[in-house]
């Protein structure tokens, strides 16, 4: 059985233990004083593993660990100052710590993109437990870009798949018939 290194949660044995009733916690940056704290006050979902460029990973990750929430159960709760998108130009507009660097959470602008209404937030910057595991390695391919090895491939889909993890160049199959059928409505030719 291959080993790489894929995240400290994914590689430490991490446990996750979905709640039925979970509803949130407090996502917090890297930095020991006057932190940014974001609540999210509702379960997650399509929680995976991201390779993309974009992402936030902690140091030494080569993904990151991501999913999404309705916005409306985003709130900043302390030191909102703090915070700079990353990327202006970006789909996503990553909110992250000018201090520490770490992305809290990402809002989609756009009201015509299938997942507006829904913001990107990383529960690895949570310690409360009850969210929900995740379900599939995303982008895999986009970890050559950030500097994997391409020689080391078959080995992080090898770890990936011996967490659990389904591993996608895109995104899951449902999430991807999100967008198609976004397009589809914009276009005119959605048929259900």
């Amino acid at each position: 059985m291959s080993r790489i290194s894929l995240h400290p949660r994914l590689d430490n044995g991490y446990r996750y233990e979905e709640v039925s009733n979970f509803s949130g916690g407090t996502l917090k940056c890297l930095c020991e004083n006057n932190p940014v704290e974001v609540a999210i006050k509702a379960q997650i979902m399509y929680n995976h593993a991201c390779g993309c460029s974009k992402c936030w990973k902690p140091e030494g990750a080569i993904f990151s660990l991501v999913a999404v929430v309705g916005k409306e159960n985003v709130k900043v709760l302390n030191n909102e100052d703090k915070l700079q998108i990353v990327d202006e130009s970006a789909v996503i507009q990553r909110y992250a710590c000018k201090d520490c660097g770490a992305h809290l959470f990402g809002r989609i602008e756009n009201k015509d993109h299938a997942f507006y209404g829904l913001d990107f937030v990383h529960t690895e910057l949570s310690n409360e437990k009850g969210w929900s595991a995740p379900e599939f390695a995303a982008f895999v391919s986009s970890v050559i870009e950030t500097g994997t090895p391409a020689s080391k491939m078959s080995e992080v889909r090898n770890t990936l798949h011996d967490v659990g993890l389904p591993t996608y160049d895109c995104l899951s199959p449902e999430l991807m018939d999100l967008l198609a059928i976004k397009t589809a409505k914009l276009k005119g030719t959605y048929r259900d």
